[in-house]
């Protein structure tokens, strides 16, 4: 089979120089790279109009004329080539800003030719920007269907890289290749499932005959890489179950006991107690503790995690907690020192601003065993951090550390330590399965009793003053408020709402002795952050200003209003999360979401959505359908060990099922692949993880 490692600059058509462009641009550096760069879209190019029949609502046509005139339009470094195109109909314009000599070279007055693009109404005149053109004669040899438009950046076209360029990059490889592409699936799996073969599968993706066979082939195409995925994350599992041992926590003794007699003021609800079950069951299995604790927001994940460092701490191990900001840490270490009041147990607190000669008494305290808990921030994965004897690590919000970092705190010490994983972000099912496959996965679903539902809405601006008219009322019965801004300063891009403004606005509409206001974002010092959130968290102060670094880790019972400015700017995710900084309390909460009147579709559906439900699960599973993974927050953290070419997490999740299961069902009958009929999976898996580090240890 010709090599597809072989380096693009020795594709014909592409060379030295376009191969650097296609490298930094699109990483694509050999065969493989650019076979596995599909279409965005396809473009049907078996239609031809007459000029006369074009509207504006077209995305694209396809004519069929001469060029009648040229004309070079501007000033000299602002040129444009104007030519007049005509059919028996009408004529249009065609327009180039780049390329002027070349393109007049190439193109003739009067010969007739094919011109494909968009077109645009100016005034009475249609006209289309740097249109395809090729010689009519050049039409029954090319293809005439189905066109796959690729993505491209500017410097791909400023390098004369364009979507038709990388199609006749794509012919010259399915030449070279001439249909001996070695198949990447067993038989059996091909044939079961109906599906095309590998060679036929790549040829269709780039030059589709009709929509069938391209329906056909994409389908292969994702069935291939989402099966591979989903092979490789449950190998690794079974695997790590099977070499690793997991220290073995025997009893449940007096740390915990006393807790759960003594501090416990409430009844744990249904959920906690059925995750507690399966979190024991691990501990105590000898087998390593893998496991992702999803929770809403405000869903008690915190007493699960201080409940199993109990269960640790009764077994003689040390235990840790890592969170990505110092708030999130602080608001962790309080409230975990809160809840073990009178228990005489150790917990301290390491971040980035935590003083050198406290630091020196944690580190010894570590070393020599004294300290039981440890929360922090990344401060916790510095090398001179050593424990005594860490049996539990705990990590909060996880998708937003890196696999680097996590791998640091699973080295600390020689047989790796049980691993929790918490998230308030919900993760949907079919995007869990991807993301963290290699995951025991526990769900808190419920809330604490006597939590009331938020009350959100949605408000235009116009509103304001209705809005400053309720945070009154709700201050004059004791309560505090939060209104969180998308920037600090203004900003000349956005027209959003700024926390520099707003302050200012806010203090003239909420003015001293009556009311105290204070600020927090991501650009204060440490202390000033901390001195300001304890002012509002004390209740000195009535409202609490802030950009988005409250998201996470800020627990103030008594403030039960939250008003987000710009909320438009916001993810699903993101409002969800600033949504929860609210409703901690017995009293009533709301949030208030305020925008312009300017709203795309998408930032109405999730003002709507937000309006709708208060469950995190619909929210990602909404928030996955309309950005798609990629954009969710921490998707695109280097913890992500695939890179998705032609599949979509958020629309392929029946694909995902059946390919799950179909994974599962293939490594229950062959956990090591070594049966003949899956030696080409085997190599398959072998493959990739070569030149590849290896995650799977790390959660």
């Amino acid at each position: 089979m010709p090599s597809l490692q072989k380096d693009i600059k020795f594709l014909p058509g592409v060379g030295p120089k376009r191969a650097e462009l296609l490298n930094k641009e699109l990483g694509i550096f050999t065969y493989k790279d650019l076979l596995y760069y599909f279409p965005y879209k396809y473009v049907d190019r078996s239609q031809f109009f007459k000029i006369s029949e074009i509207t504006a609502q077209m995305s694209h046509i396809q004519i069929k004329g001469k060029i009648t005139n040229f004309q070079i339009q501007g000033a000299k470094y602002k040129q444009r080539l104007n030519a007049t195109f005509s059919d028996e109909t009408g004529s249009i314009e065609l327009v180039w800003f780049k390329g002027i000599k070349w393109i007049q070279k190439s193109l003739k007055v009067g010969k007739h030719y094919v011109v494909f693009g968009k077109p645009i109404l100016f005034g009475r005149q249609f006209s289309i920007a740097h249109p395809e053109v090729e010689p009519i004669e050049s039409i029954n040899t090319s293809h005439q269907g189905l066109h796959g438009q690729y993505s491209l950046t500017e410097k791909l076209k400023n390098g004369y890289i364009n979507s038709k360029t990388i199609f006749k990059f794509q012919q010259n490889i399915f030449q070279e290749i001439d249909g001996k592409l070695d198949e990447t699936l067993p038989e059996y799996i091909i044939g079961k499932n109906n599906l095309l073969s590998l060679n036929k599968a790549l040829a269709y993706a780039h030059l589709p005959p009709n929509q069938q066979e391209l329906k056909k082939a994409l389908f292969r195409l994702k069935f291939e890489e989402l099966f591979f995925i989903q092979l490789n994350i449950l190998s690794q599992r079974i695997k790590l179950k099977r070499e690793m041992k997991g220290f073995v926590f025997e009893k449940v003794g007096d740390y915990f006991n006393n807790f759960y007699k003594q501090n416990l003021k409430f009844e744990l609800t249904g959920a906690q107690k059925r995750v507690m079950k399966e979190i024991r069951k691990d501990l105590g299995s000898g087998k390593h503790m893998n496991r992702l604790l999803q929770g809403d927001v405000g869903s008690g994940k915190t007493l699960v995690a201080l409940m199993t460092m109990l269960i640790a701490i009764d077994n003689g191990y040390q235990t840790c907690l890592m969170a990505p900001t110092e708030i999130l840490a602080t608001q962790h270490y309080y409230t975990i020192v809160n809840f073990l009041e009178g228990l005489k147990l150790p917990v301290r607190l390491l971040t980035g601003s935590t003083k050198k000669a406290e630091r020196t008494k944690i580190h010894e305290g570590l070393q020599n065993g004294e300290i039981k808990i440890l929360i922090g921030t990344h401060a916790l994965i510095e090398d001179q951090v050593n424990f005594k004897n860490l049996g539990l690590s705990i990590i909060d919000e996880q998708h937003r550390f890196g696999v680097v970092q996590r791998a640091k705190l699973w080295k600390k010490n020689t047989n790796p330590p049980h691993v929790l994983v918490m998230t308030a972000t919900p993760i949907p099912r079919t995007l869990a399965m991807t993301l963290y496959g290699d995951l025991d996965v526990s769900v808190i679903n419920e809330l604490p009793p006597g939590r009331k539902p938020i009350k959100t809405s949605h408000h235009y601006d116009s509103k304001r003053l209705r809005m400053f008219g309720f945070i009154r009322e709700q201050i004059a019965q004791g309560r505090q408020v939060y209104i969180v801004y998308p920037l600090i300063k203004e900003s000349e891009k956005f027209d959003y709402k700024d926390l520099e403004d707003g302050f200012e606005s806010i203090s003239r509409a909420f003015p001293l002795p009556d009311y105290r206001v204070s600020v927090v974002h991501g650009k204060m010092k440490p202390e000033e952050k901390e001195a300001a959130m304890q002012e509002f968290k004390k209740g000195f102060t009535h409202i609490l200003i802030a950009t988005s670094v409250i998201e996470v880790g800020v627990d103030v019972p008594n403030a039960n209003v939250i008003v987000i400015e710009s909320a438009e700017r916001f993810g699903l995710s993101q409002l969800h999360q600033l949504r929860g900084r609210v409703g901690r309390g017995q009293h009533q909460s709301y949030c208030i979401l305020m925008t312009s009147y300017k709203l795309t579709n998408e930032a109405r559906k999730r003002m709507e959505t937000m309006v709708a439900t208060n469950d995190g699960f619909e929210i990602a599973e909404a928030d996955l359908k309309l950005r798609g993974p990629g954009d969710l927050e921490g998707t695109q953290q280097s913890g992500i060990a695939f890179d998705l070419k032609v599949s979509n997490i958020a629309k392929d999740g029946q694909i995902i099922t059946f390919v799950r299961d179909l994974a599962e069902n293939i490594l229950e009958e062959d956990p090591q692949l070594e049966n003949e009929k899956n030696i080409l999976l085997r190599q398959y898996l072998q493959n990739e993880k070569r030149g590849k580090l290896d995650w799977s240890r790390i959660s």
